[in-house]
């Protein structure tokens, strides 16, 4: 597995977890990547840091808008930067509701498998 590194991309996390965010961030920070942390998908929404991501990585079940919400708002308002899912819950909800497209990892997840859905989301995007 190659792992890009590259402090170009900021990665922006959306987690209401605190211990989750801090965990991601480090791990991302290890990879090489700039990072954004988020505690909803609110803060990021409103954030002028949004518009600068490269690919972002949220929770599915967050209180207030949902990582799914957020994916529609931002497909919405047109906004086509790459969104990958992280999931306690099953992956095949968030398939149903989504289909194919996004990346979508169930916790707990190996790095090899967020490095690589990082790397082609940046890829695509």
């Amino acid at each position: 597995m190659e792992i890009t590194l590259n402090s170009e991309h900021a990665i922006a996390i959306i987690d209401d977890s605190s211990s989750v965010r801090r965990a991601l961030e480090s791990l991302l920070r290890s990879l090489g990547f700039a990072v954004l942390s988020f505690e909803s998908a609110e803060a990021f929404l409103t954030s002028p840091l949004a518009l600068d991501t490269s690919c972002v990585v949220t929770d599915v079940e967050m209180p207030g808008l949902t990582g799914i919400d957020l994916y529609e708002k931002m497909r919405s308002d047109k906004n086509e930067t790459p969104v990958i899912f992280i999931t306690a819950n099953s992956e095949q909800k968030v398939r149903q509701r989504l289909g194919d497209e996004p990346c979508v990892l169930n916790k707990p997840f190996e790095v090899d498998e967020l490095a690589d859905c990082i790397n082609r989301a940046i890829a695509t995007s």
